[in-house]
């Protein structure tokens, strides 16, 4: 993409992941801080900060499981997860600090038209939804040619409730 792309595709999907979170039943959330390649989560994050929404950021432990910290502001983010991802300086919580959030927002490789996610191999995300007793709402964040028709499972696999793309919210 080019950097014009990438920027009208930024505003796009932070203007469907407020949609989505607009819900006065969300409160608090579980996202991710995208990398440079990734559909942008940045301008939603700080949004969603504004308007009093808790937001818990991931970080990968070497164990395969993911521990969880409050997002603060981008200021904050100074740390480095397991692989090297920016992570929050926040207070560490543990891998259960993500039990109580109404709405888990994801990375995806891709998302099939079944809403069956392909992630990047390491089942971190796997391992956490299907761990949870009560697991709220998912949606990934990709690219609209990132929704494909089927993509590779395996029992371990997760699915999602719906996609947020430029294009709009899909629910599955």
């Amino acid at each position: 993409m080019t950097a014009t792309e990438r920027e009208a595709s930024a505003v796009a999907i932070t203007r469907n992941l407020i949609s989505l979170a607009s819900d006065p039943a969300v409160t608090y959330i579980a996202a991710y801080l995208s990398t440079p390649d990734e559909p942008s989560t940045r301008q939603f994050l700080d949004w969603a900060s504004d308007q009093g929404i808790r937001i818990l950021l991931p970080i990968s432990r070497e164990d395969g499981l993911l521990d969880w910290a409050p997002y603060v502001a981008l200021d904050d983010i100074e740390g480095r997860d397991a692989f090297g991802m920016p992570t929050p300086t926040s207070e560490l919580l543990g891998p259960i600090a993500i039990n109580d959030v109404d709405l888990i927002i994801v990375p995806a490789a891709s998302i099939d038209r079944t809403g069956m996610r392909m992630g990047w191999g390491r089942g971190y995300f796997d391992k956490t939804l299907g761990s949870m007793e009560r697991c709220p709402p998912v949606y990934a964040v990709i690219f609209d040619g990132e929704l494909v028709d089927s993509v590779p499972s395996e029992v371990h696999d997760q699915k999602v409730n719906g996609v947020v793309t430029p294009s709009g919210v899909t629910h599955f």
